[in-house]
C-alpha cells in the first residue's frame, strides 16, 4: 500500500496544470536542442537552468528533466537522417540507423526509435520506483565518512571513464574541485581564492561555468565542422515497421533496457557507455548479428533503449545517494541545492512530493514525447536546413541573456564567455569538460562532510578506514584507479612473453 500511496501523491503533484505545461516545455525545447548535431542534453539544460530559478522545486525539475530525456531522444534524428550524433550516446545509432534512411526506411528508423525510447524509459522508471526507497534506507545508515568516502568514489568513477582518458579525466576532476573553494569559507568566514576580484565572494555561479563550458563552447566546436546547412537530409518515407520487424525488435529492446538500467545507476558512466556495451553485446548473442551495421532494425532499438533506460535510472543515485548518475545530473544537483534541498538519502522522505511527483513526470513525459516527435519528424529535418550562421549566433544570444537575468550583472555575461573559451581550449588539447563540472558541484560538498567526519572524530583521520562502510567504498575507488592508470595489459603481455620464453629455453 505504501508505494500505491506514493505513486498516488506523485501523481497529484505531476498532473497539476503547471507540472503538465512545463513537463511539456522540457521535453520540447530538449528535442529541439537535442536535434541540432553536436549540442547535447548537458548543453540544452546549462542553456534552460536560469529559467528554473523562477520556477517551484518541483516544476522546475520535472522541467529540467524533460529537458534531459527530451535531448537524449533529440539526438538521434540527426544520427538517422544526416549521420551526425546530435549527442555521444547517439553515435550508436548512426551504424544502422543512418543506412536505413539511405536505403528509403527513414521513417521506420525514427517510429522504431521514438518506440524504444519510450520502452526503454518506462522500463527505467519502473526500476527507479524499486530501486531507490531501498538505497535510499540503506544509505541512511551513513555517516560523514561514509558520504566523503562514496563521494571521492563518484569523483574516481566520473574521471577514469572520462573520454579523453583517466589522467586527463582526473585532472579535469581536480581542477573543479578547486573552481569550487573560490568563495567565502562557510566555517571560517575567510575569503579564498577570489584575487581581490569582489564578485567572487560568493564564487563561481554554477550557471556561468555550466553554460560556458557546455554552451558556449559546444557551439565554437560545432562551427569547426559545420557546413552552411543540411540540405542533403533525405525523405522521410513509410512510417511504420513490418510485424517481422516489430518481433525482431521486442527482445533487442529489452535487453538494451536492462543493460541501460544497470549502467545509469552506476554513477559517472551514463549512458554513452550503456548504449555502445548494449549494441556489442546485442551484436553477441543476435541471430542476424551479420546485418549489424547495414540497416538492421535491431540495431536502432537496442542502443536507444538501453540510453533512454540508463537517462531515467540515473536519477537513482544522484537523488538517493546526492552523487550524479552522469555529467547533467551534476546540474540537476546544483539546481536543487539552489532551491535548498539538498539530495541526499533523506531526500524521499523530507520530500516526497519532489521525488514521486518527478517519477510519475516521467511517465507523462515520454508520452509526450512520442506523440509530440512522430508528426513532428518533418519539422525536425526542416530545422536540420537552417544555415548554422543562422542559427549559433541565436544560441549564444540566448545563452547571455539567460545568464544576465539571473543577477543582471554583466560580470557573470563575461564570465560565462572566458568560461566558453576555456571549454574550447580544453577541448582542442583533448580534455573533457565533463569531469570538471562533476568535481565543482561535489567538490565543496565532500570538503563539508570531510570536516564533519574530522570534528566527529575529534581530528582522528583514521575514521575513514575504521569505519567499514567507509573504507570499503575507499577501497573501491583506489581499486578503480589503479585498475585504470596502471598498465594491467602491457604487463600482462610481458609476463607472458617471457614465460613463452623461458619454456622454449
Amino acid at each position: 500500500m505504501d508505494l500505491l500511496d506514493n505513486l498516488a501523491l506523485g501523481l497529484s503533484t505531476a498532473a497539476t496544470m503547471q507540472n503538465l505545461l512545463y513537463c511539456f516545455v522540457g521535453v520540447f525545447l530538449g528535442t529541439f536542442i537535442g536535434v541540432l548535431p553536436g549540442v547535447g542534453p548537458l548543453a540544452a539544460v546549462a542553456m534552460l537552468l536560469p529559467v528554473s530559478f523562477y520556477l517551484p522545486p518541483e516544476t522546475a525539475l520535472v522541467m529540467l528533466a524533460g529537458v534531459y530525456y527530451g535531448a537524449e531522444y533529440g539526438g538521434s534524428i540527426a544520427s538517422i537522417l544526416l549521420n551526425i550524433p546530435g549527442t555521444p550516446s547517439a553515435s550508436v545509432t548512426c551504424l544502422d540507423g543512418y543506412p536505413m534512411a539511405q536505403q528509403g526506411r527513414a521513417g521506420i528508423a525514427l517510429f522504431s526509435t521514438a518506440m524504444a525510447s519510450m520502452f526503454g524509459a518506462l522500463f527505467g522508471v519502473v526500476v527507479m520506483v524499486l530501486l531507490s526507497p531501498r538505497l535510499a534506507e540503506f544509505a541512511l545508515l551513513f555517516q560523514p565518512a561514509e558520504y566523503f568516502s562514496v563521494m571521492v568514489l563518484g569523483l574516481v568513477a566520473a574521471s577514469v571513464v572520462s573520454t579523453s582518458g583517466a589522467t586527463r579525466g582526473l585532472m579535469m576532476v581536480c581542477l573543479g574541485i578547486l573552481l569550487g573553494t573560490i568563495g567565502v569559507d562557510v566555517n571560517s568566514g575567510e575569503t579564498r581564492f577570489t584575487g581581490g576580484i569582489q564578485e567572487l565572494r560568493d564564487g563561481v555561479s554554477l550557471v556561468v561555468v555550466a553554460m560556458g563550458l557546455f554552451g558556449i563552447s559546444e557551439v565554437m566546436v560545432s562551427l569547426r565542422g559545420a557546413t552552411q546547412s543540411y540540405a542533403g537530409a533525405g525523405l522521410i518515407g513509410s512510417m511504420f515497421p513490418t510485424a517481422a520487424e516489430w518481433a525482431r525488435s521486442l527482445m533487442p529492446a529489452l535487453r538494451g533496457s536492462v543493460i541501460g538500467s544497470f549502467f545509469g545507476t552506476l554513477p559517472g558512466t551514463g549512458q554513452t557507455v550503456a548504449s555502445f556495451v548494449s549494441y556489442a553485446l546485442e551484436k553477441r548473442v543476435n541471430k542476424r548479428a551479420h546485418q549489424f551495421g547495414k540497416g538492421a532494425i535491431e540495431g536502432v532499438v537496442v542502443p536507444e533503449a538501453a540510453n533512454n533506460a540508463a537517462a531515467q535510472t540515473a536519477f537513482i543515485p544522484t537523488l538517493t545517494l546526492g552523487i550524479p548518475g552522469s555529467t547533467t545530473m551534476a546540474l540537476m544537483l546544483g539546481a536543487l541545492m539552489i532551491h535548498g534541498i539538498t539530495p541526499g538519502p533523506r531526500l524521499i522522505s523530507d520530500h516526497p512530493e519532489l521525488f514521486w511527483g518527478l517519477v510519475v513526470s516521467f511517465v507523462f513525459g515520454n508520452i509526450f514525447l512520442l506523440v509530440l516527435n512522430i508528426p513532428l519528424i518533418g519539422i525536425w529535418v526542416r530545422l536540420l536546413r537552417v544555415p548554422h550562421y543562422y542559427l549559433y549566433p541565436t544560441v549564444i544570444v540566448l545563452i547571455c541573456v539567460g545568464v544576465y537575468s539571473i543577477s543582471n550583472s554583466l560580470t557573470d555575461v563575461w564570465a560565462t564567455l572566458i568560461f566558453g573559451a576555456i571549454g574550447y581550449g580544453l577541448r582542442l588539447f583533448r580534455f573533457e569538460p565533463a569531469p570538471l563540472l562533476i568535481g565543482f558541484v561535489l567538490g565543496p560538498m565532500m570538503e563539508e562532510y570531510f570536516r564533519r567526519a574530522m570534528l566527529l572524530s575529534r581530528g582522528d583521520a583514521t575514521v575513514f578506514l575504521t569505519r567499514p562502510g567507509s573504507a570499503a567504498l575507499l577501497a573501491g575507488a583506489v581499486l578503480l584507479l589503479a585498475a585504470t592508470l596502471f598498465p594491467w595489459r602491457q604487463w600482462l603481455a610481458r609476463a607472458i612473453t617471457r614465460a613463452r620464453g623461458r619454456i622454449r629455453s
